[in-house]
């Protein structure tokens, strides 16, 4: 099982690279860097490639509709080559508000088009033939009656360092959760729960899976949350910091979108929170913030975050290897992030 970290887009950027160095010689195997509408991550990726000899370095997420696909191919291989193989593509559909408002482009087919991406990158990488592709979203060269047509297949430059780069999908539910078991090398869930996530996304994991190409290897899967290991964390001293979670759970069961038509909400409704889950909606959206975070299930809280004594932490990796999770990726919760690492890595290589 690996160990991964995420690092923060909202500020202190080379700050948090040099801690990912030291984290680095202490076991870290992936970080991860976000984009939204911050800083482009991958200037962060190449920055990170300079600094870092061995972690793995991954896009968590960029999305498919500010760059073309030829673009995130060319992308991807260029961080490849500069980190020495490794780089991770993390891909999403971010959502209307940004693609839209910010990107000026129509949030158009989100999930087929993530599957072209996929498949247009693999082509672009290996290289065998001039990349054409004529799919629903989209059309390379641009057709007959487009453009100035003088546009013509052409194919990558470069030999890429590895011409099957990993590319990951951060897919919610239904149908894209299938498309990820089915086609992507791994899986970036959100609000995982080891015990409870076959509730949620059981049968499309199992469709997917299904209909996996048996020469790709198994789908990694990178779940977990914050991380806080002490003999003293049991009981209130569990809680205070399992509580800082609260606010983060209760924006995004009841805020991140309107009744009916926000899936971290049906996520929680489908772990048999159902109560709860209308409880923290009807309080966010009342703008009773605080008490729509009193309401997120305790249960939920400590069965998706890493916080108690070794021997508890261990009980719970257990539990997130049983449910095939890979990567387990943590937010550490103090000032010696670097030895909550070791600590980790050392019961994770031992259970």
């Amino acid at each position: 099982m690996k160990l991964s970290m995420a690092i923060n887009y909202g500020g202190g950027f080379k700050e948090a690279v040099d801690k990912v160095v030291e984290l680095e010689k202490a076991g870290l195997d992936q970080v991860w860097v976000a984009e939204a509408y911050s800083f482009d991550a991958i200037s962060q990726v190449g920055y990170l490639a300079a600094k870092t000899e061995k972690v793995e370095i991954g896009t968590g997420i960029v999305n498919v509709f500010s760059r073309t696909p030829a673009l995130m191919a060319m992308t991807a291989a260029g961080c490849d080559y500069v980190s020495d193989g490794r780089f991770i593509l993390g891909l999403g559909a971010s959502g209307p508000q940004v693609i839209e408002g910010f990107h000026g482009v129509p949030y158009a087919k989100p999930m087929q088009r993530i599957k072209e991406y996929i498949e247009a990158c693999r082509m672009i990488w290996k290289r065998e033939e001039k990349f054409e592709y004529h799919g629903q979203t989209i059309e390379a060269p641009l057709p007959e009656g487009e453009g100035t047509g003088l546009g013509k297949p052409l194919k990558l430059i470069n030999h890429p360092v590895r011409s099957d780069i990993p590319i990951w999908w951060a897919s919610l539910k239904g149908l894209s959760v299938t498309a990820t078991a089915e086609l992507a090398d791994g899986w970036l869930p959100i609000m995982f729960i080891p015990e409870k996530f076959q509730n949620v996304w059981g049968p499309q994991l199992k469709a997917g899976l299904a209909k996996r190409d048996p020469s790709r290897k198994q789908l990694d899967i990178s779940a977990g949350g914050m991380l806080a290991i002490g003999e003293d964390l049991v009981g209130d001293a569990q809680k205070k910091i399992l509580d800082l979670a609260r606010p983060n759970a209760a924006l995004y069961v009841g805020g991140r979108g309107a009744r009916g038509k926000n899936f971290y909400n049906d996520i929680c409704r489908d772990y048999g929170y159902e109560k709860e889950a209308v409880d923290i909606q009807d309080l966010y959206l009342e703008g009773k913030k605080d008490e729509a975070a009193a309401a997120v299930p305790g249960e939920w809280l400590e069965l998706s975050h890493l916080v108690g004594p070794k021997s508890y932490i261990k009980e719970r990796i257990g539990a997130y290897k049983e449910a095939g999770v890979t990567v387990l990726s943590v937010n550490v919760i103090g000032p010696d992030a670097v030895g909550q690492i070791e600590t980790l890595r050392d019961i994770v290589d031992n259970v």
